[in-house]
């Protein structure tokens, strides 16, 4: 008597294949990616608590990781937000919350301005801080997609192309750089580069505008002597590295000592005091560390996927605008992710620009989940997706399941 044979099972690669051609592909990845990012760095906040507990100063054992806890909790409440909220309400909110974002940053210079380190970049009320460059970015992306949109049928007219749109990013980076804040600087710099960029702008036109950007990243090195000295470090790190050079110097023995599977969770030695400020500007070294190359190769892997989809989201989506914020904020946070990664490698200059949902952070982590979620709005107005959601509302089944 023969016995029964299991069903066939459908190759991986169908299922793969089937999984991307869902309507609502890209918006379940960027979920997944935001997910998984956030876990990630709630791992590695857990990680880096104890070591930076101080009982003599009433510090517990888990409170940063509590701490951490809190924004997630509020991110994820920006993340709903963002996915909720409709864009044509959004777009109307972008210059309110670009006149905020400049009347926050003007307040930073004020005595109700926070010091920390020798900056000046937070508004502090209590225990709550309020780092208002997170603010000024989103405000950025979606004020200069609406004023690019407004004024599509002139934009071949240079005048019409950069007025007001670098006249203003200027504006900012000046408060940005009162504070001091270059990594903010290089940042709104990004924003306004990708706006152009996917807007359109001719090529020679970014040819002149990174020539007037090193230059003036020159002059503010020649004039600042702590962001000469680091540009220094990082041209020749092995003299420095009990100065300028040593946190990029200690970074890097961290991925080193991590192999290729790491030295196991919470195993870490970095975090001990040989790396300061561990669990927000050089998370990635305790990830290469305590989770090894393999750990560093998903995080890689997570932000490009990330590009892939946030690009393939504004290449579909019909509307002009949310397509131009969704190529621009998918370029935001992956460049951040880029520059954070290099300068922990060792390949650029330390500039002090997080890692998205990885970083500890409170302002920086609840913005970011914001421009996740609005992401993941843009998804759901891909056509197909639209179409697909549609389907199921008319179809009366009470709920719709993305």
């Amino acid at each position: 008597m023969e016995s029964p044979t299991e069903p066939d099972r459908e190759p991986a690669r169908h299922a793969i294949g089937r999984f991307f051609a869902h309507p609502l592909a890209s918006f379940r990845i960027i979920v997944a990616i935001w997910a998984l990012l956030t876990l990630l760095g709630a791992v590695m906040a857990l990680s880096s608590s104890a070591a930076a507990a101080n009982p003599a100063a009433g510090t517990g054992v888990y409170q940063d990781f509590l701490r951490h806890l809190t924004f997630v909790a509020l991110g994820a409440v920006a993340f709903a937000l963002g996915l909720r909220i409709p864009f044509s309400l959004l777009r109307k909110a972008a210059t309110p919350a670009l006149a905020a974002a400049f009347a926050l940053l003007l307040l930073v210079l004020t005595p109700l301005g926070s010091d920390h380190g020798g900056a000046q970049r937070w508004l502090a009320a209590g225990p709550i801080t309020l780092q208002p460059v997170e603010i000024a970015k989103v405000a950025l992306v979606l004020w200069g997609a609406h004023l690019l949109v407004s004024k599509q049928k002139v934009l071949h007219h240079w005048r019409h192309l950069l007025v007001p749109l670098l006249p203003v990013t200027l504006a900012l980076c000046a408060l940005l750089l009162a504070q001091p804040n270059l990594s903010g600087t290089v940042t709104l710099a990004l924003i306004t580069m990708g706006l152009l960029w996917f807007a359109g702008a001719p090529k020679r036109l970014f040819a002149a505008i990174l020539a007037g950007g090193v230059a003036g990243i020159v002059g503010l090195a020649l004039f600042a002597s702590y962001r000469l000295e680091r540009i220094l470090s990082f041209l020749s790190p092995n003299p420095d590295s009990s100065g300028n050079g040593y946190q990029a110097q200690q970074a890097q023995y961290a991925l080193a000592d991590g192999g290729w599977f790491g030295v196991g969770f919470g195993q870490g030695a970095a975090k001990w005091s040989y790396l300061p400020d561990v669990q927000n500007d050089f998370v990635f070294a305790l990830v290469g560390e305590e989770l090894g190359f393999a750990g560093c190769l998903v995080v890689l892997g997570l932000f490009g996927l990330l590009a892939a989809t946030g690009l393939r989201t504004a290449a579909r989506v019909a509307d002009p605008w949310v397509r131009l914020v969704a190529a621009t904020t998918t370029l935001l946070l992956v460049a951040q992710a880029l520059i954070n990664i290099g300068y922990v490698a060792g390949a650029l200059p330390v500039t002090g620009v997080t890692l998205p949902l990885v970083s500890a952070g409170g302002t920086s982590l609840v913005v970011t989940m914001l421009q996740f979620g609005i992401l993941a709005r843009a998804a759901r107005e891909e056509p197909t997706a639209r179409t697909f959601l549609a389907g199921l509302r008319n179809s009366g089944s009470g709920t719709v399941r993305a």
